[in-house]
This record gives structure tokens, C-alpha cells and sequence, in this order.
């Protein structure tokens, strides 16, 4: 328990040092530069640089003459200097008396400011005369003579052009409106990809909204956008479909990314560099599909990595945002092709500049990323995939950085010290992605070097035990494992694979564990599966669990590196991790659990059943896969809370076995499906039927569907809970006020109450003997529930309930008093905590308590209400820390609660006496006492 706390301390350190970094980084980097509008203003003022520029075409004193371009990209012939500018007087009073005409509204501090900073195109060079000193000038020598349009040079103190002022109004203010423009709606672009899935999670934590969530999921989460396609590719390998859900927020995207291309357009002319509408158009549709490019490609490199922080701040698997980087990067690449097309569309003359070799090599690159980045390609060969991926992306960052410098450079901006902001975008990528490995880095270093025993189970399959690693029992934990010495030349290459503690596969058995049938049959379609596994009994030791404290892996040899795979004693290994999987919270709140697997996926649900009370579990694999079986038969025949079915060369009736599951009554049924693409496509299209709205299913229960991928390089769709622990790091009290019977051991156990009584004439005090009955029923005391007597079916690890439900009867408790406990047939009555619940389950305890099990200890009755009472604690399943379990709070549970279920029966829960209402009424729980009732009188 204790290395557990370290553990999962240090995680969360780890990712708040994650999210501290991203922030100080992107704080530095935005206190260098800003977006316009956002902390940076472009020509303010406004009227102090169209007076500059109405000027700085004119031939002055000291100007240069010649036939060539200089590179500020003037189309006069004439370059004056800064130094020229600084020191010619004609120059100087003309734009001072220029200020003193248009900028009548401004502050003399911001055109002084102004003058000081840009008046000679550059604060390196400083004009000889102040602005003040300029307009002093000017005031003593007024300008008399108005520039035509036909001049060429600046002789004498002269006013502005009165056109050629306007075109530079309009250019410079057109410019200046379209970039903020730009990046008030990039950030808004980048807010919804990255804020959309936040809220959406959140919002879920609301009173009443998980209920319309409920209602959505199955036209929303369930159903593919064709046919049922989800986790199959489409024919031809054109690609994976996204689900309803996925393909709205695609759709939200990408409509939101053309309507924000396609309007707020300020064309403003006459205009100094653009002498048409067209062209103005033109140009500033090329700087707003660049602008929005670069907005994107934080977010391009955020969603599919393994460290990406929304996978901490909301509930959306990785496998989403991995579907989400594809469509976003095309979105980037379309943007990039649009870019390209519209400056080429809008250019004179296609120069063979620096910026322009940059940019086209930029979006070439992109449109190879892009295609190759099909599902074609990955199937053929997914490590080369993925290292030129990698290569290609470096070099398209690459090239915007160049491609943007090179642009600032031509228009004379000195960069780092003044530039237009967009380079923050590529500031950000960099940071995320740099930040990203040195996590990585981080979680392999702490594991250090390991040795691995490799041993070789037949028919292709793997076990690898791994020492000295110290995991919980978690639900879709998976690490990314690296053998460097099978690959010296490739040895950045790992693969994820779900992991098992290796102290998990020590089973022992016991005579309360059902058997599990193995049943013979025909070929299977199955491939690779997974499936999960409720408690843990007690079995002989399997040969290959050697070490008590490790990790296992079940591995399927395939084209990667795992086909080097075989015996080894001592392999080197490193491991990155452990990772999460996905949000566990809603699964394991349901009523109960068909977890469907098949093949070796059943190491990624394995630990689910260990953290729920109620599972049914149907494993399927091929004939070639037995294998398999044996090796974790054990392991399987210890799961004493679930129904268990291993079939061997046969594979299930899907349907059969979900129409069961949702006819037998449980009012939320969850579904969690592992295998190949055509299996769990087929159990989300079941699920997907019935949950439409039919109100004779509808009312009666809900269904929550988990699909998860075993491929060897798509193994992140697992699921997670928390840690097993020792009962002896566990105690546990309840308050019960209802009349019932305990027999404990045959021991009959009293206690005497003190209770006041007053007559009318004086007060007494009488001591009244309480005997606490040998034998007794538990009957509620209040709420709905009132009068009714506590049932059970006799199983281990089941609810205790109140009210008529099928297979459950009346039974007869005792109270132990050496230990508190309150037993029934000589078992022990435990709690179970669930995720964030004001208030513990009360249930059987199974034979090994799982790490939310605590066994219910209550004070000796005094009268004829049972007192107990558990340590309060805050349980959770974090996607940011996968070692996450159950934390105390400040005050202990006292009060015993009813929650309704299913046929008018109600679940017994003891919690928090001082719950929030809203906690209360958000799982429909209502205060209730339980009390003693002699069984002799019933």
C-alpha cells in the first residue's frame, strides 16, 4: 500500500510538472512575441505610419538611385537609407507636419514613442530631431507646398499626397484588421479542438446531464458513420470510420475551418500594393489558410502523443485523438495545398525566393505525410510508417520556420525583436513535442534496466515475465515495451502491450469458486481478444509465475520485432510506462459487466472483473490458441464473482449473449468487447440496436460499450481501476439502523444501553440490559424501503437488497463481537467503494477482497439499531495516474443509505453522512436505519 501512494504520488507529480512546463513555456514564448490583437497592435498608430510610408517613396537628398529591387520589396527604384532619413530635414518636418494634420486624436507620448521607434524605418538608427523638435519646425516654417501625384522627389517641408495617404490607410489598416482577424479566429479554431473535449467530460459531472448523455449513446457513441464499420477498415484498407460522436466533432471542425476561410473579408481600396479587389482578396485568403495551418499544428502534434494531457482532463480515449491527428493533419495539408494555390493565383511574376522554395517544399512534404499516411502504408510496413512519418514531420515544421523567417526578412522586419506572431504557433509544436519524449525518457528511466524471462507457450504466443516492476491489478494499464538487443540496429522500437501483476497469475483455488467450463467446438474467426476477470481465489502457483513481485505479458508473435521472440532467461528490456486506458468510471457503476474476449486480448480486461461484484465473462479463442488457455485456466477458475465461460475453437452468439444480459432485468448493463475489428463492430452494432429508443428496453436498462483494439500496435483501447490490497491494510465500519438477527459462530454477544427517563416529579436515570439477539434479520427503518428485510442470493461479492427480486431471499445475520463483524452463514458483509461515490455499496465479501473491498466492522448494538462505521474514502480510476485507488478523507461514513434498483427492490450503501444533496440526489440515495429483528420472531 505504501509503495502504491509513492507511486501514484509521484505520477501526479509527473504531470503537473507536465502542465507547469507546457504553461511557462507557452508564457515565454508569448512575452517575446504576440498575435496581432492579442498583446500585439501592427501600425498603432495607424495614421503615424501611413504619414511614414506616404513619404518613403519619394527620392530625397541623400537617396539611392538604381535599377534593381532592394529587398524591402518597394517597386521604386529609389532606396534611401536609414541614415539618410534620419538626418534630412524635408523628410523629417513633412511627416512631423503629416502627424500634426492626420493624428490630431492621438497622444503626443505615443507619436513621440512612435517617432523614436519607426520615423527612420528602424530604433537603431535615431532621427536627429524629436518629434517634438520636428514639429517645432514645422511651426515656424509651415509647409506650403502639396505633393501631386506625379512628384518624385522631396525637396522642401511638404504635406502628404492626399491618394497616396488614403492606399496606404487602406493597405496598412486592411492588413492590420485581417490579421487579427486571423488570430482571433486560430485561437478559436485551437480552443474547440483542444476545450471541446474537456467540456464535453466535465459536463458529465453534472446533475442530469449523465442522464442525457445516456440517451444520446446510442446515436452518438454506438453507431458507425457507415454501415458498421468502426474498427474494421473499409475495403480496399481506404481507412478506419469514425462513430457517430467522432464524425459530428469532425464535422464541427472542419465547417467551423471554412466558414472562419471564408468570411470578415476588409478589402479596402484604392490600396498601395494591391491595385485590384481581386488581388486583395487573393492575398489575404493566402495569409488566412496560412494562418490557420500554423494554429494547427500544436494541435497536430498534441493528440496522438502517449503524454497528451486531455487524456488526463477528459474522458476521450487515445484511439479518438489518434482518429482525431489524422483528420486534423488533413485538414492541415488542405489548408497548406490552398495556401499555395491562392499565392500563386495572386502573384505577378513567381520569383524563385528563398521564402517561396521554403513554403512549396513545405506543402509538398505535407501532401506525402498525408498520403502515406493511409492505412495502406501503415498496414504494409508500420515501422518504416512511423520513422518517416516522424522524419517528414520534423521536416515540415522545419520548413514553416524557414518559410516564415525568410518572409519576415524579405519585408524588413528584424526578427526575433519585431515579426507579425505566427512563429508562436511553431514555438508551441516544438515545446509540446520535445516535452512530450522527455516524458517518455522520464517514465523509462525510472524503471531502469530490466531483465526479462521470455518463455515460449506454443502456436506463435509469448509469456513474458518481467521483475521487480510493482503495479496494481488496473484495467487497461499497458506499457510500451523496448528489446533492444532483438533489433541493435532499431532499438527506438517498442510496441504497447496490456500487462497483468505477475502475483495475479498465483491462483489458489478454494471450494466456494465455481468451476469454469472449457467448452470444445468448430473453427473461430477470432483472432486477438481480451476479457475480464473478477476476484482472485487461490490456485496452485503456475510453473512460469516465478517471481511475487512483476508484471506478465501474453504476447502474440507478428511481423515486428516480437517475431524475434523465444526462450530467454535474462532478456533486456525496457519498459515506458504505465500508461492508462480508457475512463473506467461509468463501466464499473453499472449493475453488471458482460465482458466479451477472445484470443491473448484477455491480458487488457483481465483486471476489470477484480474491480466489479456482478461480471459475466465469455473468452473465446482459436483451436491453435489453447495454449493460451492453459496457461491462464488457473487464474480464470479463481473468479468466485463471476460466471465465466472459456470456449476453445468456437466463438459466441454475440447477439445471444447481449439479448440475454439485457432481458434478465439489471437496470444498467456494461459491455465491454476486445478482439478483432469484426468482433467488436458486431457487438457495437448489436448494442446500438436495442439501446434506440424502445420503451420497453429503454426503461429498463441502459448499455455501455467499450470497444478496445488488441493489435500489437493499437493496444491502447484497455480499461482501468484500482490497485487489489491486502485485508489487512483495510477496516472497514457501517452504520446500520434496522432490527435484525446475527448468529457469529454460534457466540450470542450483549450490551447494555443507558437510556433517560423523567417522571413528573423527578428525574431518574434507569440502566436498561440490551441483549443483542443470537440470530437476526436486518429491516429497514425509513425511506421507501421501510419494514422491508435485507436479501441475498448467497454468492460472494452480491448486493445486499431490500425488496422482491428473483433468487434472493431473507437470511438470518449474527454479530461477532471479538471483530465487530457482522456475518451471515459464517461470511463476512463488506463494502465496496465506487468512483467518486459519497457512499460505499454494502455486499458480500469475495474470497480475496479486490482493492475497493473492505470488510464492514460495526459497533456492538446497544439497542436495536446496528451502528457502523467505515473510513471515508475517495476512490478514482485517473487517466492521469494509472496507479490511482482509493484515498481517505477527513471523516468517517456513518450513515447506511438505499438506492432504487431494479422491480422495486433498492441496494443498501453506507457513506457520508454529511453528503452535499446533490451528491445524495445524483445517485438517487435516500437516508435510511437499519435495525435488529429477532430471526425467532419473523
Amino acid at each position: 500500500m505504501t509503495h502504491r501512494r509513492e507511486a501514484s504520488a509521484s505520477m501526479t507529480l509527473l504531470h503537473s510538472f507536465t502542465l507547469w512546463t507546457l504553461l511557462v513555456i507557452y508564457t515565454s514564448s508569448a512575452s517575446a512575441t504576440s498575435l496581432p490583437g492579442f498583446g500585439l497592435k501592427l501600425y498603432d498608430p495607424l495614421c503615424a505610419e501611413s504619414c511614414v510610408r506616404s513619404f518613403s517613396s519619394l527620392k530625397l537628398s541623400c537617396s539611392i538611385v538604381s535599377q534593381g529591387v532592394h529587398k524591402r520589396a518597394t517597386h521604386s527604384p529609389v532606396f534611401t537609407p536609414p541614415k539618410c532619413k534620419a538626418n534630412n530635414e524635408a523628410f523629417l518636418t513633412s511627416v512631423a507636419s503629416c502627424f500634426n494634420t492626420k493624428c490630431s486624436e492621438e497622444k503626443m507620448s505615443k507619436l513621440e514613442a512612435f517617432w523614436e521607434e519607426s520615423v527612420t524605418g528602424t530604433n537603431k538608427v535615431p532621427a536627429k530631431w524629436t518629434y517634438s523638435e520636428a514639429l517645432a519646425e514645422v511651426q515656424e516654417h509651415p509647409a506650403k507646398y502639396q505633393l501631386k501625384p506625379t512628384d518624385f522627389s522631396l525637396n522642401e517641408t511638404s504635406i502628404a499626397e492626399p491618394t497616396t495617404y488614403l492606399k496606404q490607410w487602406n493597405q496598412l489598416g486592411g492588413y492590420r484588421n485581417e490579421m487579427e482577424i486571423e488570430s482571433r479566429y486560430s485561437i478559436t479554431l485551437v480552443v474547440i479542438a483542444l476545450g471541446l473535449p474537456i467540456v464535453i467530460t466535465w459536463l458529465g459531472y453534472m446533475p442530469y446531464i449523465p442522464t442525457i448523455y445516456d440517451k444520446l449513446k446510442p446515436f452518438m457513441l454506438y453507431p458507425s458513420t457507415i454501415g458498421t464499420y468502426s474498427v474494421r477498415p473499409l475495403p480496399f484498407k481506404l481507412g478506419n470510420v469514425p462513430n457517430i460522436g467522432q464524425a459530428a466533432f469532425i464535422i464541427i471542425f472542419v465547417s467551423l475551418t471554412v466558414v472562419f476561410a471564408s468570411i470578415d473579408y476588409d478589402v479596402r481600396q484604392p490600396n498601395a500594393r494591391f491595385e485590384s479587389t481581386k488581388r486583395e482578396q487573393l492575398a489575404y485568403l493566402v495569409y488566412r489558410t496560412g494562418s490557420f495551418a500554423y494554429a494547427l499544428l500544436p494541435v497536430i502534434v498534441l493528440f496522438p502523443s502517449r503524454n497528451n494531457i486531455l487524456l488526463s482532463l477528459s474522458n476521450w480515449s487515445r484511439s479518438t485523438f489518434i482518429l482525431l491527428h489524422r483528420w486534423v493533419g488533413r485538414i492541415f495539408t488542405l489548408l497548406a495545398v490552398l495556401h499555395a494555390i491562392f499565392a500563386l493565383a495572386g502573384s505577378k511574376t513567381r520569383t524563385s525566393a528563398d521564402w517561396r522554395s521554403w513554403g512549396d517544399s513545405t506543402v509538398i512534404l505535407s501532401v506525402i505525410t498525408t498520403v502515406g499516411s493511409g492505412l495502406y502504408f501503415r498496414k504494409e510496413n508500420y515501422e518504416l510508417f512511423l520513422l518517416m512519418h516522424v522524419i517528414l514531420a520534423v521536416f515540415i515544421v522545419v520548413g514553416c520556420w524557414y518559410h516564415l523567417i525568410k518572409r519576415y526578412e524579405v519585408i524588413g522586419l528584424d526578427f526575433p525583436h519585431h515579426s507579425y506572431g505566427q512563429e508562436i504557433w511553431l514555438y508551441l509544436t516544438c515545446a509540446i513535442w520535445f516535452f512530450e519524449r522527455l516524458v517518455r525518457v522520464v517514465r523509462v528511466v525510472r524503471l531502469g534496466i530490466l531483465r526479462s524471462k521470455v518463455k515460449d507457450i506454443g502456436s506463435g504466443y509469448v509469456r513474458i515475465d518481467i521483475p521487480h516492476v510493482r503495479w496494481g491489478l488496473d484495467p487497461g494499464k499497458h506499457v510500451f515495451v523496448y528489446f533492444p538487443t532483438l533489433a541493435p540496429l532499431r532499438p527506438w522500437e517498442n510496441h504497447p502491450f496490456s500487462v497483468i501483476p505477475t502475483v495475479a497469475l498465483r491462483c489458489h483455488g478454494s471450494a466456494s469458486s465455481p468451476t469454469t467450463p472449457v467448452s470444445p467446438g468448430g473453427s473461430s474467426g477470432l483472432e486477438d481478444m481480451e476479457k475480464s476477470v473478477t476476484q482472485i481465489g487461490s490456485k496452485p502457483v503456475l510453473p512460469s509465475a516465478e517471481n511475487s513481485a512483476g508484471v506478465t505479458l501474453f504476447i502474440k508473435k507478428s511481423a515486428g520485432i516480437t517475431k524475434h521472440l523465444r526462450s530467454y532467461d535474462r532478456l533486456f528490456t525496457f519498459l515506458e510506462g504505465p500508461y492508462p486506458g480508457n475512463d473506467t468510471r461509468q463501466i464499473l457503476r453499472c449493475d453488471r459487466l458482460l465482458l466479451i474476449a477472445g484470443g491473448v486480448g484477455i491480458t487488457s480486461v483481465f483486471a476489470l472483473a477484480h474491480n466489479h461484484w456482478n461480471v459475466k465473462l465469455a473468452w473465446s479463442v482459436k483451436e491453435d490458441a489453447r495454449c493460451l488457455v492453459n496457461e491462464l485456466e488457473p487464474a480464470m477458475d479463481a473468479i468466485s464473482t463471476a460466471q465465466v465461460d472459456i470456449r476453445v475453437g468456437s466463438r459466441f452468439n454475440v447477439t445471444a449473449l447481449i439479448d440475454e444480459e439485457s432481458s434478465r432485468g439489471w437496470e444498467r448493463v456494461g459491455i465491454v468487447v476486445s478482439g478483432p475489428g469484426s468482433l467488436c463492430d458486431e457487438s457495437r452494432a448489436v448494442v446500438a440496436g436495442p439501446c434506440r429508443p424502445v420503451s420497453s428496453i429503454e426503461a429498463s436498462y441502459s448499455t455501455t460499450l467499450v470497444v478496445s483494439s488488441s493489435t500489437e500496435a493499437q493496444s491502447t483501447e484497455t480499461l482501468e481501476t484500482s490497485l487489489t490490497v491486502p485485508t489487512t491494510d483495510v477496516t472497514t465500519s457501517t452504520t446500520t439502523e434496522e432490527a435484525t438477527t446475527v448468529t457469529t459462530d454460534g457466540l450470542t454477544t450483549t450490551e447494555s444501553t443507558t437510556a433517560a427517563t423523567t417522571t413528573a416529579d423527578s428525574s431518574t436515570t434507569t440502566t436498561i440490559a440490551y441483549t443483542v439477539p443470537t440470530s437476526f434479520k436486518l429491516l429497514a427503518d425509513g425511506s421507501d424501503a421501510d419494514g422491508l428485510a435485507v436479501k441475498l442470493n448467497g454468492n460472494p461479492g452480491r448486493s445486499l437488497v431490500f425488496g422482491e427480486l428473483p433468487d434472493y431471499d431473507e437470511v438470518v445475520f449474527s454479530f461477532q463481537e471479538e471483530t465487530g463483524y457482522v456475518q451471515y452463514d459464517s461470511k463476512d458483509l463488506c463494502v465496496y467503494y465506487g468512483d467518486s461515490d459519497p457512499a460505499a455499496q454494502v455486499i458480500t465479501c469475495t474470497t480475496v477482497l479486490s482493492g475497493r473491498q473492505f470488510p464492514l466492522s460495526c459497533e456492538k448494538p446497544d439497542s436495536n439499531q446496528l451502528k457502523c462505521t467505515t473510513p471515508g474514502k475517495t476512490c478514482f480510476t485517473a487517466r492521469s495516474d494509472p496507479t490511482a485507488g482509493c484515498s481517505p478523507t477527513d471523516e468517517d461514513w456513518t450513515q447506511f443509505y438505499v438506492r432504487p434498483y431494479i422491480s422495486g427492490s433498492f441496494l443498501l450503501y453506507l457513506g457520508n453522512g454529511n453528503a452535499m444533496a446533490d451528491e445524495l440526489d445524483d445517485m438517487d440515495l435516500k437516508a435510511v436505519d437499519l435495525r435488529l429483528k429477532e430471526a425467532k420472531d419473523t
